[in-house]
């Protein structure tokens, strides 16, 4: 673990140190830098991971307020240059796609390949409805109290859409948890994440498409959350996409739903990435 400033508040890091290409990882809405343990420790032998902790989540500072798709990029690139990185490898699931689409379009020259993992389409209003209540049970947690830790993990175990339970899911959950009066909580205010999903319902994300000049991997979860239709990636959305990135392609995890994609072992998933990164 490290810690480093972003823009203007402290960021944590999970570091896996190695000598080839660093692969920087930004996670989702509510999540935390353990969520990429399993795609860390494919790649962690052969690459330098650089996970991150978005403000407000995980570790790093929380300000009251600063909850947008620039105040992230803003980090980020602040980020890089404490660790005086000039380019990376950038891999983001669900936000954190929108987000590395986002600096990829603004900072070309420090991007040197992406890869997005179940987000960055451009949805319907319709779509984003269905999404916003299939990721309702997740967000639902945030500001909760529990008597101990082991009452918010029974909860979390009853989550359909993070089946099987795995020792990935429990090490991720007990990171993002805080001890106060009365028991244990996520560390993620929900106040800090209504600010998140205004500001993101304000972003086109079509328009970083043709902006970013390295080549993008998508991997894309066909399963839905709570029903087969709240998917991130609607096909539509995917196809535009590959139309409107430069240098796009996809691969399909069958089997993954939004969350199993980055929790779950997936030969797929890891061949993928893999031969991304080497061809």
């Amino acid at each position: 673990m490290k810690r480093v400033m972003g823009d203007g508040v402290q960021i944590q890091l999970a570091v896996c140190p190695a000598q080839d290409k660093t692969i920087f990882c930004v996670h989702g809405l509510t999540a935390n830098c353990r969520c990429w343990d399993v795609i860390a420790g494919v790649l962690s032998p052969y690459y330098h991971i650089v996970a991150m902790d978005l403000r407000g989540r995980g570790l790093s500072e929380a300000p009251s307020s600063g909850y947008s798709i620039d105040h992230h990029c803003r980090d980020i690139r602040a980020v890089m240059e404490s660790l005086e990185l000039e380019k990376g490898v950038f891999i983001g699931h669900s936000l954190g796609a929108v987000i590395c689409l986002a600096f990829g379009a603004k900072y070309p020259e420090m991007v040197d390949r992406m890869i997005v993992v179940d987000g960055g389409g451009k949805l319907s209003e319709d779509q984003m409805a269905k999404v916003l209540k299939g990721i309702k049970p997740s967000l639902d947690r945030l500001g909760q109290m529990f008597p101990c830790f082991d009452d918010y993990l029974e909860l979390m175990k009853k989550a359909p859409f993070l089946q099987p339970w795995s020792p990935a899911l429990e090490a991720y959950f007990r990171y993002e948890v805080e001890e106060v009066d009365g028991g244990v909580r996520s560390r993620v205010r929900p106040e800090h994440i209504e600010e998140e999903i205004l500001n993101l319902e304000k972003v086109d994300v079509s328009r970083f498409y043709a902006k970013i000049l390295c080549p993008v991997l998508i991997l894309r979860a066909p399963e839905g959350m709570l029903n087969n239709d709240d998917i991130l990636l609607p096909q539509d959305a995917l196809e535009r996409m590959l139309r409107e990135i430069p240098d796009a392609r996809c691969v399909h995890v069958d089997g993954a739903n939004h969350y199993s994609i980055i929790f779950q072992p997936s030969d797929v998933r890891d061949l993928a990435i893999r031969e991304f990164l080497t061809d």
